[in-house]
């Protein structure tokens, strides 16, 4: 009796694997699941009928025939159901991909079903979701950018019919000629910072050096535009404290929160740099006495081409936050922005101390 219960079990083992090994090559997730149904019901009932075979007469092996084939028909049927279940799930997911495929980009996966499945559908709607921002800020590039090369270059344009008529001589447009093409030389500039940090093509050659140049060079820069605006630049940094940098782009940071600082500071304010040595990094902050920023300012400033208001957008193409947020990301830092108790904005940014 052992010797016939371990052979049973040993052909019902081998038989199971092999009959798992060929449903792998099912064409769909149905076929699969029903085929796995008929292997956990028929390798059971013909281990029984076997058993039954040699142990019962031909009338209790009808009846064991009997019990055994309808336990079967009924876990077929139940596991079909299922499978139709399952199917019908992957079919929506795969209607949605579809749908995104041709370019539907609000396209979505309904939520629910299995756990596998719904886990699934949010993943596939978490994709959609980017490619559709991803898309939306593209769209939102092309019209920006024209914008902010259509008006310098109309007014090159117009300046040079000026000239050619002789209306004015070239002397008199001279100085507006250069800050226009300076104009236009920033915007492409940026545009092209902004492609490198998106292909993640931008390589930063770190060196470890104070931060107090740094900061120097930067308000030197900035320097005559704080006086044609009335306002107050400082900054405070202890001469010892050094990091790991790229020093053009730091610097290039540094303006760029500074530039904006100005533009929302009035007449009599004041802008500050200050930098503070942490444990583990340092911490640098850009301060303002403006007139503060809007409730949705902090989460959304850093975004390309992103204005709050008349109030607050200033001139410029809009990319100089995005650029130092994609900067001090490639030195391994974080920026965030909030408002002052005492009024006005700050923006922080970190760095790993050397």
């Amino acid at each position: 009796m052992i010797q016939l219960a371990l052979v049973v079990a040993a052909g019902s083992l081998v038989s199971g694997l092999v009959l798992a090994f060929l449903l792998r090559r099912a064409p769909t997730v149905s076929a699969q699941l029903a085929g796995l149904a008929l292997i956990a019901v028929c390798v059971p009932l013909a281990a029984v009928l076997l058993s039954g075979w040699v142990m019962f007469h031909m009338g209790a092996d009808v009846k064991i025939l009997a019990v055994a084939a309808g336990s079967a028909t009924a876990a077929v049927f139940a596991a079909l159901v299922l499978a139709r279940s399952i199917s019908a799930s992957l079919r929506r997911v795969g209607a949605a991909s579809q749908s995104l495929a041709a370019g539907e980009l609000s396209a979505r996966a309904p939520a629910g079903g299995a756990k596998e499945i719904a886990e699934l559908a949010a993943s596939f709607n978490a994709m959609a979701a980017g490619l559709e921002q991803l898309f939306d800020a593209r769209r939102e590039l092309v019209a920006w950018a024209s914008h902010d090369l259509r008006a310098p270059i109309a007014s090159l344009q117009a300046m040079l019919e000026a000239i050619e008529d002789g209306l004015v001589s070239a002397e008199d447009y001279l100085p507006t000629l250069r800050e226009q093409v300076r104009t236009l030389s920033m915007l492409v500039d940026d545009l092209f910072e902004l492609a490198r940090i998106d292909a993640g093509a931008l390589t930063l050659e770190l060196r470890r050096m104070p931060i107090a140049p740094l900061v120097a060079s930067a308000l030197r820069l900035l320097r005559p535009e704080a006086d044609a605006r009335g306002v107050a630049l400082s900054a405070e940094v202890d001469d010892e404290v050094e990091a790991e940098l790229a020093p053009d782009k730091f610097e290039r940071v540094l303006f760029n929160l500074v530039t904006n600082a100005l533009r929302h500071t009035p007449s009599d304010g004041s802008v500050a740099i200050r930098v503070e040595r942490r444990a583990s990094d340092l911490l640098l902050r850009v301060e303002d006495s403006g007139e503060g920023l809007p409730v949705e300012a902090p989460a959304r400033m850093f975004e390309r081409f992103w204005r709050a208001d008349r109030a607050r957008s200033g001139s410029g193409a809009g990319l100089g936050l995005a650029i130092a947020r994609g900067l001090v990301e490639a030195h391994g830092g974080r920026i965030w922005a909030e408002n002052r108790p005492q009024g006005g904005a700050c923006v922080s940014f970190t760095l790993p101390a050397a």
